[in-house]
């Protein structure tokens, strides 16, 4: 196993929190850093976590208004959580693009075990209906969540995950920062093993799927 160094900002977590982005730039090389284990000579998307994230005690609303238990609702499934925002220009439905192509791929049987978790940063114009609209274009078996904003931000901060409060740029466009990191949680043990950054593609996320479904190390 060799080692590589993730960018990080501190947060309130032992986990450093990983690095922000405003769908697309750059972060801050000053942060402190956190190690995590990937195979050897293999320059893989994924990166498999030394120490899993534990899922997000998260209680949201889904696209349909309803209550949805992230935990509960996911306990001993495949799933694959982001947090991002619709209005996001380029990562965000870059990010979700690839994952529901890769998703594609796969056996129906498998398809019907993956969960996919959309969890808005921007939940004043994140509605319901604003989040199934969009979800739906990528994949209509995306699970989109949306709830208040200090609820959404703590449950991100759990697993190393900075978000900031939408807010104007200098151009005077509402941008809400980020990051943008997909987190792999095993159907085995609930824990979140396997990291990929934001220029995970559709071949990397075809190649792994299948492992992911089976808690496997990609």
């Amino acid at each position: 196993m060799s080692k590589k160094t993730l960018l990080a900002a501190a947060g309130l977590v032992t986990a450093a929190t990983l690095a922000l982005s405003a769908c697309g730039s750059s972060d801050d090389s000053s942060q402190p850093v956190t190690e995590v284990s990937t195979e050897a000579g293999a320059n893989k998307a994924a990166t498999v976590l030394d120490k899993p994230f534990e899922k997000p005690d998260l209680v949201l609303t889904d696209t349909h208004g309803k209550k949805f238990d992230l935990r509960e609702r996911t306990q001993g499934k495949p799933t694959l959580i982001y947090f991002g925002y619709t209005h996001c220009p380029d990562v965000c439905p870059l990010t979700m693009s690839n994952i529901a192509v890769a998703k594609k791929s796969l056996p129906k049987a498998e398809q019907d075990k993956l969960q996919v978790v959309f969890v808005t940063t921007d939940p004043d114009r994140d509605t319901p209906a604003v989040l199934g609209k969009w979800l739906k274009a990528q994949d209509p078996d995306f699970i989109g969540l949306t709830g208040d904003f200090a609820t959404i931000q703590g449950g991100a901060r759990t697993m190393g995950i900075s978000i900031e409060p939408t807010q104007k740029d200098k151009n005077g466009k509402l941008v809400s920062m980020h990051g943008t990191q997909v987190i792999a949680f095993s159907p085995k043990t609930n824990g979140g093993y396997v990291l990929y950054g934001e220029d995970a593609t559709v071949d990397d996320y075809t190649k792994d799927l299948p492992k992911i479904i089976e808690g496997a190390k990609p």
